[in-house]
């Protein structure tokens, strides 16, 4: 693996992280409304969607089919499974087909 590679992804560890405490720092006093927490709810779905999303316009036959699977998966699945299968797909996938 390239150095740069590693520390990006060291980086964006210390990012998520540095998101996820912060957030609880500050919200774990604060009685939240229940349309707050409608929104806090639905953020990974929205993160999941923002990679995918760029998939929509690609030519290669395996990152669209790996987006129906994916899409099949988040239709019936919590979010955990789906991304590992869709994870999983877009690999197979791109080692099988050209």
């Amino acid at each position: 693996m390239h150095t740069a590679s590693l520390i990006t992804i060291l980086l964006m560890a210390c990012v998520t992280y540095l998101t996820r405490i912060t957030g609880y720092l500050f919200l774990s006093k604060r009685t939240l409304g229940s349309r707050t927490k409608q929104i806090l709810e639905a953020a990974p779905g929205c993160v999941l969607v923002s990679i995918i999303a760029p998939d929509f316009v690609s030519k290669s036959p395996a990152d669209i089919i790996a987006l129906i699977v994916s899409a099949a998966a988040a239709a019936r699945l919590p979010i955990l499974p789906t991304v590992v299968i869709a994870v999983t797909a877009a690999g197979l996938l791109r080692h099988l087909l050209p």
